[in-house]
């Protein structure tokens, strides 16, 4: 199977990235079944890498249904080591603007309705999740949106992702309550990504794409499709040009990542204890602690 170290999750009105090229088509089953959408490998500037979008091609599916466990399992069964991923995201802070740029440090967990883990059913892991992006990857994110200078694009580096359930929007006591927390932005799908991404060993880090205030601003009091929509288009295009670049400085001098050894002290039951079923559905994750 084609391998690629870098792993691209596009996120609303990022559905392809232009720029790849040589691609192929990669379907891929796993023991959680089939990813969002096909991956898409192929070359930016000569790196190998491997492309999904999360919601499919058609944007069909809500956050609820994203089948996050496979569109992980996938990544990693391709090689991968590092995942950016983009996202439209809601800002709960005045100073970040519609347009803006944000790379977060922290998540908070209002999901009800998703599956978090690889593990379970006879096998238990707990892993360390204080900083749940890694930080040296975000580092590079944030040099190379700095680098390219976008007009009217401000970055903010750091910051706190709410992740809601959805697919509806935040009601106003909602946005409220999360801004009393000093979350800065709002979204629907990262955090199970991160945490799933974490358990596989897969270096992630996250670019949030502000598309609307949310609820909660006077000059915003509601959020609209048609708002989001177009800003969505503008983000698109710029998302683009920052994983190019991304994907430029990433290559040139890829960094360890805590993340790439998240296993080592985390699984509790002893892997002679565990079934041949969990061995296999969970190889690619357990094979370097089975040797």
């Amino acid at each position: 199977m084609t391998q690629a170290k870098i792993g691209i999750i596009g996120g609303s009105g990022l559905y392809q990235m232009d720029a790849l090229k040589d691609r192929q088509e990669i379907q891929i089953d796993t023991p959680f079944g089939r990813p969002s959408d096909a991956y898409i490998v192929g070359t930016l500037e000569g790196t190998p890498v491997a492309f999904l979008a999360r919601h499919g091609r058609n944007h069909h599916l809500i956050p609820s249904e994203l089948p996050f466990r496979a569109n992980i399992y996938g990544m990693k069964q391709l090689g991968v080591e590092y995942i950016i991923s983009a996202s439209a995201v809601g800002s709960l802070k005045g100073e970040i603007k519609p347009l803006d740029m944000v790379i977060p440090d922290q998540f908070i967990d209002r999901t009800s309705q998703r599956i978090s883990t690889f593990f379970g059913s006879g096998i238990v892991a707990h892993i360390g999740f204080g900083h749940p992006v890694c930080n040296k990857l975000a580092a590079i994110l944030g040099d190379a949106v700095q680098s390219l200078a976008l007009p009217d694009i401000n970055l903010h580096r750091g910051g706190t992702y709410v992740c809601m359930e959805g697919p509806a929007f935040s009601t106003i006591a909602e946005s409220n309550l999360y801004r009393s927390w000093d979350a800065s932005i709002i979204g629907m799908t990262n955090l199970p990504e991160a945490k799933l991404a974490r358990e596989a060993e897969i270096a992630y880090a996250t670019l949030g794409l502000v598309t609307d205030y949310d609820c909660w601003h006077r000059d915003h009091d509601h959020v609209t499709v048609e708002m989001i929509i177009d800003n969505l288009h503008r983000n698109a295009i710029n998302a683009q040009k920052v994983i190019l670049e991304t994907v430029k400085q990433l290559s040139q001098n890829p960094p360890i990542s805590e993340a790439h050894y998240a296993l080592k002290y985390a699984i509790l039951t002893p892997l002679d204890k565990i079934s041949p079923e969990i061995k296999e559905n969970l190889a690619i994750l357990l094979e370097k602690y089975l040797k």
